[in-house]
């Protein structure tokens, strides 16, 4: 056991350099090391054919629990977590069929024209429309959006689109802590053990709300002056183009729109109706795809096959360390410096996944953690739901300290840069560090007093 334990975690420890060296594109990183995992760990140092099939668990999808479930949710299944998969491969179907229709230019277009163009209103307005929307639509569409439609209405009304791109990124990650579908670290959290939309919106959406009235604040007074100086500007409202204007299809975005309320019905009621993300997110994907008419194809070739695939080479990596027991010792380690104590328990938790999250991606990060949490919740007698709440607010949050932490923040500063506004390192840590650090310290205590 030795032997694969030292090999598990030589390739562990190669797949997260990699993604942080970002030299090659990390769905091959990811399936190169889920590959030397099955070959090398499961084949040649266990011949262990159990563990291969354990960790490809590509039966999981023939079973009727998979996506329906009359009784409470199954707790985590080791290796690949389809139903995270198929869950996100739904939504990004869905958000490509919204996106061809012009639904989310047309709702900041809305929402610009709601605040009378006045760029401190439009400042308040995006983030909490960022914050919104990243609850129940990837972090990453919400930003390429936003981000382009700030930068084409600070060329109208003449302001600075940086500090309004910095909160709106921050505002996504903080909205997707909120429920289960998002972030990927909840997707990862909620469907390994068996949590739904409403319980994140009860306990990690609380957090959030709070978090979010403090934040809108904080970069209120950081960012106010570049705001109030662009408030004296004279600008010609006749160059703004009217919402209507920029919806593509009617057609398509009403059907759109239709969709993507029933999604979010669906996903609310799920734990009332035993469908399955997974169920959800397959018919949703299905539905739009059919509605979609002669663009079927172009919306299937627009999903983020890389991303999915990152994802599959990710939790073979990480069966890895569980089928090894790498995992049930970290969680010992951690119990043993904690001592049974669950206040010191969640903070090392939320510290740990925020700190990590700032410099590695959150995704592996929050994989990697759920089995140990696991492990320290059965052991060291402390609840699971405690520690699955604290560990997604730590690597949602966490993220948002740099501009390499989640997925987000990359398409972000990305966009501004294609723009020619380029966001160092140093301006967006700045800003985003210290609300980091506010936001996990108002975390912590919320998790003390409700949960401590």
């Amino acid at each position: 056991m030795l032997a694969a334990q030292i090999a598990a975690i030589i390739i562990f420890v190669i797949m997260f350099l990699m993604i942080v060296i970002d030299k090659i594109e990390r769905h091959y990183v990811t399936l190169i090391c889920g590959l030397a995992t099955l070959v090398l760990v499961f084949g040649v140092i266990m011949r262990s054919g159990a563990a291969v099939w354990d960790t490809i668990n590509v039966s999981q999808i023939f079973t009727v629990d998979f996506w329906y479930s009359a009784g409470d949710a199954d707790e985590a299944t080791s290796g690949i977590n389809w139903e995270t998969i198929i869950f996100i491969a739904g939504m990004m179907v869905m958000v490509e069929g919204m996106a061809r229709a012009g639904f989310f230019r047309w709702l900041c277009m809305l929402l610009a024209k709601v605040v009378n163009y006045k760029p401190i209103r439009l400042f308040l307005a995006f983030m909490v429309m960022s914050a919104v929307l990243a609850m129940f639509i990837d972090s990453i569409t919400v930003i390429l959006f936003l981000a382009a439609v700030t930068i084409e209405l600070s060329k109208l009304l003449k302001f600075n689109p940086v500090p309004m791109i910095l909160s709106e990124i921050f505002c996504a990650n903080l909205g997707g802590s909120a429920t289960m579908c998002g972030d990927p670290p909840n997707i990862i959290i909620g469907t390994s053990l068996g949590y739904t939309f409403t319980d994140f919106v009860t306990n990690t959406g609380l957090i959030a709300l709070i978090s979010l009235v403090i934040i809108v604040i904080y970069f209120y007074f950081v960012f106010r002056r570049e705001f109030q100086t662009a408030e004296t500007q004279t600008i010609d409202l006749s160059a703004v183009p009217e919402p209507k204007d920029t919806i593509e299809n009617k057609r398509m975005f009403a059907v759109s729109t239709v969709i993507f309320l029933a999604a979010v019905v669906l996903l609310i009621t799920h734990a009332q109706t035993g469908l399955s993300v997974a169920f959800i997110g397959a018919v949703i994907a299905i539905v739009t795809l059919i509605t979609s008419g002669s663009h079927f194809l172009e919306l299937l070739k627009k999903v983020d096959y890389k991303t999915l695939l990152f994802f599959v080479g990710l939790f073979i990596v990480v069966g890895g360390l569980e089928e090894t027991e790498i995992l049930v010792a970290i969680a010992n380690l951690i119990g043993r410096i904690s001592q049974g104590n669950l206040i010191l328990m969640v903070a090392i938790v939320i510290w740990v996944s925020a700190i990590a999250s700032a410099f590695v991606d959150n995704i592996p990060f929050a994989a990697t953690m759920v089995p140990v949490i696991q492990s320290l919740a059965a052991t060291q007698g402390v609840p699971l739901d405690t520690l699955a709440y604290t560990l997604a607010m730590g690597t949602d949050i966490g993220g948002s300290a740099t501009p390499i932490g989640a997925s987000a923040n990359v398409v972000g500063t990305s966009v501004a840069a294609q723009n020619g506004h380029l966001i160092t390192w140093g301006r967006y840590c700045k800003a985003s560090a210290p609300a980091t650090v506010i936001v996990v310290a108002v975390s912590m205590l919320i998790i003390f007093v409700r949960y401590c």
